[in-house]
């Protein structure tokens, strides 16, 4: 069985185990920190999260986990199965985790940690963030989903990196650049929103999140 190891704070391991849930395979959950001690360095090689350990070993990095998933475990394809239509699928993930979230992640330590970005950090990130998500807008279909009418891999980073950003552009800067921008997000959300896998991985995130602001 796969065993999913990290915490339910992670956008990267909220993405993999709303596939995990997607694909219907069973696995259990490991909370695990990250950090630089010996004993996670073996099994995670930079002591980052998520990883997952299977029957063979660990595989760390997000997108590699979800690729191998979907390999290792076919049914319920997340990926087109049209060689084309699925390297699109690939580059809507990419453009949002590196040219969007990469750059909200700047202002998570502000917005949900109690730390402090700094008014050049807010600025160099406003823009960025304008033009990642101008150029996802020209990736995206909404027809209903981000890829076309299948739900896919790139849904289930989409929903949840985009959610983080609408929550973090409101705080930091006192207006949702997502609604702005991509305005088919909300009655998209709430399409996710209806299943039952994404209504998991959001209960069991609020949990995780309170019990973190308690400590």
């Amino acid at each position: 069985m796969i065993k999913l190891c990290g915490f339910a704070i992670s956008n990267y391991y909220n993405k993999t185990k709303l596939v995990l849930l997607e694909k219907g395979i069973e696995f259990s959950e490991e909370f695990v920190l990250p950090s630089q001690d010996p004993a996670l360095l073996q099994r995670s090689p930079l002591g980052k999260i998520p990883f997952i350990e299977t029957e063979h070993g660990c595989l760390s990095e997000s997108q590699v986990i979800l690729e191998y998933l979907e390999e290792q475990y076919p049914q319920n394809a997340l990926y087109p199965a049209d060689i084309y239509e699925r390297a699109k699928c690939r580059e809507l993930i990419q453009h949002l985790e590196l040219n969007i979230e990469l750059n909200a992640r700047r202002l998570y330590k502000e917005v949900f940690f109690g730390g402090s970005a700094s008014d050049e950090t807010k600025a160099e990130v406003k823009e960025r963030l304008e033009i990642g998500l101008k150029g996802f807008t020209r990736l995206t279909k909404f027809s209903p989903f981000v890829a076309g009418d299948a739900f896919t891999a790139a849904d289930c980073v989409t929903w949840l990196h985009l959610s983080m950003v609408s929550i973090a552009t409101q705080k930091i800067y006192g207006a949702d650049m997502v609604a702005e921008i991509i305005p088919e997000f909300a009655a998209y959300a709430q399409l996710v929103e209806s299943r039952s896998s994404a209504q998991k991985v959001s209960a069991d995130r609020a949990i995780a999140m309170a019990n973190f602001m308690k400590k």
